[in-house]
């Protein structure tokens, strides 16, 4: 019997149309503006995913420090954490001024911190870079 000739599609042809219908529909990342879901995702949300974040932990550790950053601390840090990104560190230490931050880099998310008074031995440990901005 043939198939082909009566308006049918084979096994083969439906399988391969219904993959290929499948492959362009996974690829269709980016909008017909031209932005990615990442693109809008910051657009509704206001925030900068390069921005770095601090944990609880870090944040009671400023708090019980006395530890006040500047934005342009900040913008350091962030320099910090991006040049770590660059390398490829995990775990880094980022030293702004006085000032010494664990950063987890894949996360942006300031670990824990600490001002060189709070470090009396100056040794830190479970980290792969260090960066002094």
């Amino acid at each position: 019997m043939k198939i082909q000739n009566n308006g049918f599609l084979s096994l083969e042809q439906l399988q391969d149309q219904y993959l290929n219908l499948n492959r362009q529909t996974k690829n269709d990342v980016v909008t017909k503006e031209g932005l990615s879901f990442q693109d809008i995702l910051t657009q509704k949300t206001g925030t900068d995913q390069s921005e770095v974040k601090f944990s609880k932990h870090a944040v009671n550790r400023l708090a019980d420090r006395n530890i006040e950053l500047s934005e342009e601390q900040v913008e350091r840090l962030n320099l910090g954490m991006a040049r770590a990104g660059a390398k490829g560190i995990n775990e880094s230490l980022v030293i702004v001024d006085s000032l010494a931050f664990i950063v987890n880099v894949p996360n942006q998310t300031v670990i824990t911190a600490m001002d060189q008074a709070d470090s009396d031995e100056n040794v830190f440990t479970n980290i792969d870079g260090a960066v002094i901005i």
